[in-house]
């Protein structure tokens, strides 16, 4: 469930773009406007407002926007005004060329997305970078990881619930055999999750635990400093469970010396128009607190504002 709240009676596009140009013109910036507005307004809404902006003003309002603020806040309000897609091409473009072992941010855009969600990602990027997500990723990653995260890119999964239950099965002793046999990134396993559905991973899973005795990510952690496990387990979560993935996300980057704000402002971001709802609740079951209580805490200024205005924060 999103966290994001539209106002029952919403101003037109046009109203919206007068008063964000208002905020931007004069002596300081009424970054008071911006929040009230942008972190109230659904992505429809603020692709209504783009164009309006433009429309009037000949500018792009995320150029207006980058003049005016700047710093956490500034990041966090672009990520929210940008398209979704071009959003995950934006992150993914950053994850690519600056990829290591322990990024996994091309990870979430390949499996907490939806087919079309990626898809459209995909479309995106080449528009804007003139290269396909795909080839920027092989020429970036290597070993294994290339060969894991080039299909995962690349894939259109299908979307729909039904379940072939004999082949769940066999795809579960088919992980189990490679998994025990520390085959790690054989190919059947980087081919289950790379093409099959989530409804259909769900069910493999379910009776790899049944048969087996263990969840598979249990298995995964065999070698706990395995930063190539640590990816298939991140794969498996953001496929089937991506609140509890998101979670864990979200309190690394609180709870580390110093708050990681690029990871909160992209979880927070890309999850509250999604299952936000749903990733607080985990959050505070697992930490015993709200997650509003920890961003208030450890977070500061127009940015803290606005991640509180993005996840339902009552006053």
């Amino acid at each position: 469930m999103a966290t994001l709240r539209v106002p029952q009676v919403v101003p037109s596009p046009v109203e919206d773009s007068q008063q964000l140009r208002k905020a931007f013109v004069g002596l300081g910036t009424n970054e008071k406007t911006i929040i009230s507005i942008l972190a109230h307004r659904n992505a429809a809404q603020r692709r209504r407002i783009r164009e309006t902006y433009h429309e009037t003003y000949g500018e792009d309002l995320l150029l207006s926007l980058k003049k005016e603020i700047s710093g956490d806040f500034e990041r966090v309000v672009m990520l929210w005004t940008l398209d979704q897609a071009e959003r995950d091409a934006m992150l993914a473009n950053e994850a690519a060329q600056k990829w290591h072992p322990g990024n996994l941010v091309l990870v979430e855009i390949a499996c907490a997305r939806s087919a079309a969600e990626l898809f459209a990602t995909r479309k995106a990027y080449q528009a804007r970078y003139k290269r396909s997500l795909e080839e920027d990723v092989a020429a970036h990653t290597k070993g294994d990881f290339r060969k894991l995260l080039v299909p995962l890119v690349s894939s259109y999964r299908y979307d729909g619930p039904e379940v072939n239950t004999k082949l769940a099965k066999l795809e579960a002793k088919m992980l189990h055999k490679a998994i025990a046999e520390k085959s790690y990134s054989h190919e059947e396993i980087i081919r289950i999750l790379g093409t099959r559905s989530k409804a259909q991973l769900v069910a493999t899973f379910n009776h790899y635990n049944d048969e087996f005795g263990n969840p598979i990510n249990k298995d995964l952690k065999h070698e706990a400093k395995d930063e190539f496990l640590s990816s298939l387990r991140a794969v498996i979560r953001c496929l089937v469970c991506p609140e509890r993935y998101f979670e864990k996300v979200v309190r690394s980057a609180i709870e580390g010396l110093g708050t990681e704000e690029s990871a909160l402002s992209r979880v927070i971001t890309t999850r509250a128009e999604v299952d936000l709802q749903e990733i607080k609740e985990v959050y505070a079951k697992r930490n015993s607190k709200a997650l509003d209580a920890a961003i208030a805490k450890d977070t500061s200024g127009d940015y803290e504002a606005f991640l509180l205005e993005l996840i339902g924060h009552n006053d």
